[in-house]
């Protein structure tokens, strides 16, 4: 069987060609998205300036609800300062170190900010100088005064001082005030060293500690790291060692790893839908090529087992051979991906990829059974008819299209079309979310329903042409009528196509149009204060630029992580997401559409919610809900208001009562300024900011009008994720196409022993790809109307979505284009071979 399998490869390598292209884009795609779910689980940041400590204690930075993934806790979790000197006493340790990390900035000459690699952990305490790899060479002496400092050798480089200067440093958002440096150590982006009785006094902390590093003898790290996981058990702490040092100095790693899994689950989904879809056509198209031969072999006594697995061993020896260099491809692809998300600021550049064979072996699995599924499905009906029929029927196809698949596509569009409806219902990513799954759904019903569809259309269009049109016409429109199966391949392929790509941008763009319009209209001040290189807004800001001329109203504005825990269906969900920090006073600063409470009643363990989650959670004024905050705390918080604007401005709003004390600096990151909109109050302003070093003064309301220039960097990664899935489905499209023309030389061979000639023969297959193309972009608007009008009625109040509008011309020269090239050139190659030959061939 499989030496017969072979030697009909050998027979239809341009329809196997295609088969091939389907495995190897799928597993390039399967690949990737593999090995950005195993990053994130496995991935870890380098080590840096924790690089010389063996083992490291640090707080738990995730939440584990039962039963699902851990989620990221942004915030530092912090431990008690006194566990260092507790295990610096266990044998083989050597040195035991309570790091701390806080807020500041160094000043140069001419009073400008220093750059440094993370603001609002850039100052520590001298002794954090033990957890540093090697003994890093220092010029100078230990900080042992409250008014002398170290710095790390780039940050003495970039502003030119040495040992004995003297500086200007911003601690903690307080005022800028001098230090002597008494040493330059050199570990480049380590930060600022303070002696280590003023660093716990500057941290604000006092008691508790950011983790603590153990240095220990040669060859007791394992040890050490067994007695301290014996008794730190039961509390809540964790001992890490090797790589997952470098996650505990950044609290938002955790953040970083959880977005590649969440991607990467997202991205699952469509990449197998689509894979399965593209795969499993381009199977139908290369066995439908071979029923005459798997007919004349039912003929001479093969059962129909036999058939089946003929057909699936001939197409398991095309994918074995494409497989390999498309997991090859899926490895390239991940790093490229990677480095997307870096310069975009989604994950740290310095977080790596991990590689390993499991994202290959799960890709090649599912392949080679989507293969062995697809084959065997795409032959089913040729092995299951008697041999007679099997062969009458080889020539041609059914002459009525399967009523139950029919009844089936028609049954999933209905339900891709209440699916669609969900926008109208909730007016969040999520809701959006439907509009393109129901896109995809619809055309998987499509391609169910289509050999109906392409009969009817055939039908009609040859009656219609019989006694008007010209002879290629009316050739055109029977073959579309008699061969409905095949050419409903193409225009469910090509529908898919358009349908992907419109909805999945006009959800992006939508979305961001109308979060864009939330925000504009939500912000009533016109200016924004912050001081991003401080690590935070100094306290003494606010009442600042309160007093300043012109300002009518000022509030503090922040964000944060918060998971909500709720009851949904009888179960217990959490569920994670941003939340904003706002004062009783933002009601002069922000609109949020408040439909219930007020904003001036955010005091104490209060929040306000947006109206979705207010109905779909029972989270009505007046209620109290269960929060996990940013640190890990637990709070039972009322709901003091329900707004509108979700969308711009997120579904929960915390009071910064409740905020206060579970955030990594406790400071604000920015100050919104409403004026009199005068130019002198701007001016007044301008030069509060200059006076104070580290301060941007900047407009409150972004340039942005809701479009791709300025979208944020999940937007360009869905964009850059649907332009790799359309390349997929192009060139899949294109090879399916290739094939089905190459296997049509014997119908053209017999065209032409009747007196067709070449030129009827082009006009005909011109006429057929006209057809086929404006059948599929049809269906393919047909399917994506009804769902992009309820996404656009449910975001923007109209029924329409927001995006660009040269999408719809582009896709539909893209799809005209591929349909024509794809069917001209093919026919030309067959037109060259005598007609008697091509017969003869078969």
């Amino acid at each position: 069987m499989f030496r017969l399998a072979l030697q009909m490869v050998g027979h239809r390598v341009t329809a196997l060609i295609a088969v091939a292209c389907a495995v190897l884009g799928g597993a390039a795609l399967l690949t990737a998205t593999g090995v950005l779910a195993e990053s994130g689980l496995r991935s870890h940041l380098p080590a840096g300036r924790l690089a010389g400590a063996s083992v490291v204690v640090a707080a738990d930075q995730e939440f584990h609800p039962p039963g699902d993934l851990p989620l990221a806790l942004p915030e530092r979790r912090r431990v008690p300062a006194g566990l260092a000197s507790e295990l610096g006493e266990l044998p083989g340790v050597t040195t035991a170190v309570g790091d701390l990390s806080f807020p500041a900035a160094l000043l140069d000459a001419h009073g400008r900010v220093v750059a440094a690699k993370d603001p609002q952990a850039a100052g520590h305490g001298w002794s954090s100088t033990g957890l540093l790899t090697g003994a890093p060479h220092i010029t100078g002496s230990a900080p042992t005064a409250s008014d002398r400092i170290a710095v790390d050798s780039a940050t003495a480089a970039a502003a030119g001082i040495g040992p004995g200067d003297t500086v200007q440093v911003v601690v903690n958002a307080r005022p800028a005030r001098g230090y002597r440096v008494s040493a330059v150590v050199d570990a480049p982006g380590a930060g600022l060293y303070f002696a280590d009785k003023s660093a716990v006094g500057l941290c604000g902390c006092s008691g508790r500690a950011d983790l603590v590093g153990l240095r220990t003898a040669p060859g007791a790290e394992e040890r050490v790291a067994a007695e301290v996981r014996t008794k730190l058990k039961g509390t809540g702490l964790l001992t890490v060692t090797g790589a997952g040092r470098g996650d505990t100095a950044e609290p938002g790693a955790g953040a970083s790893r959880s977005l590649l899994v969440l991607l990467a689950g997202s991205l699952s989904g469509i990449v197998v839908l689509i894979t399965g879809f593209v795969m499993a056509s381009a199977l139908a198209v290369s066995i439908g090529g071979q029923r005459r031969d798997l007919a004349l072999m039912r003929a001479v006594g093969a059962s129909p087992k036999q058939i089946r697995r003929l057909a699936a061993a001939q197409s398991t020896v095309v994918a074995a051979g494409a497989v390999a260099p498309g997991v090859g491809l899926g490895y390239l692809l991940a790093g490229q991906f990677r480095r997307l998300l870096a310069d975009r600021g989604v994950v740290p550049p310095e977080l790596p990829l991990t590689y390993s064979p499991l994202p290959a072996l799960t890709a090649i699995v599912l392949l080679l059974l989507a293969v062995q599924v697809s084959a065997r499905c795409s032959a089913w009906r040729t092995s299951r008819m008697p041999a007679t029929e099997a062969v009458a029927e080889s020539r041609s196809e059914p002459r009525e299209p399967s009523r139950t698949r029919t009844r089936i596509g028609l049954t999933v569009i209905a339900v891709a079309l209440v699916m669609s409806a969900l926008p109208l219902l909730s007016r969040t990513v999520i809701g959006a979310t439907a509009t393109s799954i129901s896109g995809i759904v619809g055309a998987i019903g499509l391609a169910m329903a289509g050999p109906a569809l392409v009969r009817g259309i055939g039908g009609a269009a040859a009656r219609a042409t019989r006694h008007r049109g010209s002879a290629p016409t009316w050739l055109a429109m029977a073959n579309l009528r008699a061969y409905a199966l095949r050419n409903a391949g193409i225009v469910s392929t090509l529908a898919m196509a358009v349908v992907f790509v419109l909805t999945y941008t006009f959800t992006q763009t939508t979305v961001l149009a109308a979060t864009a319009h939330d925000t504009g209209a939500g912000t009533l001040a016109q200016l924004r204060l912050g001081a991003p290189a401080l690590g935070g807004l100094p306290d003494d800001t606010p009442a600042a630029v309160r007093r300043t001329a012109g300002v009518r109203a000022a509030a503090p504005v922040s964000t944060t992580t918060v998971v909500w825990e709720y009851e949904q269906f009888g179960d217990k969900v959490s569920e994670s997401g941003s939340a904003t920090i706002l004062t009783p006073d933002a009601a002069g600063v922000l609109d949020l559409d408040v439909r219930d409470g007020g904003l001036d009643r955010l005091t104490g363990a209060t929040v306000a919610v947006s109206s979705d989650v207010a109905r779909t959670r029972s989270a009505t004024v007046g209620r109290t809900v269960s929060l996990v905050l940013g640190d890990g705390t637990r709070a039972e918080a009322k709901v003091v208001a329900v707004y509108g604007r979700g969308l711009g401005f997120g579904t929960v709003v915390l009071s910064h009562d409740l905020a206060a004390g579970h955030t990594t600096t406790a400071l604000d990151q920015s100050l919104l300024i409403r004026t009199d909109g005068t130019a002198a109050a701007r001016q007044h302003l301008t030069a509060l900011a200059a006076d104070r070093p580290g301060l941007v003064l900047a407009p409150a309301k972004s340039p942005s009008t809701g479009g791709l220039k300025d979208a944020p960097p999940e937007v360009w990664i869905n964009l850059a994720t649907i332009v790799v899935l359309l390349v997929y489905l192009l060139l899949s499209i294109a090879n399916k196409l290739v094939a089905a023309t190459a296997q049509r030389r014997v119908e053209l061979g017999a065209l032409r022993l009747n007196g067709t000639t070449p030129r009827q023969i082009r006009a005909m297959m011109r006429r057929e790809a006209a057809v086929t193309a404006a059948t599929a972009l049809t269906t393919a608007l047909l399917l994506s109307a009804v769902p992009l009008a309820l996404l656009g009625q449910g975001f923007l109040g109209r029924p329409w979505p927001a995006g660009p509008v040269w999408l719809l011309p582009a896709l539909a020269l893209t799809v005209t284009a591929t349909a024509f090239l794809t069917i001209e050139l093919p026919t030309r190659q067959a037109l060259r071979t005598p007609p008697a030959d091509a017969i003869r061939a078969q």
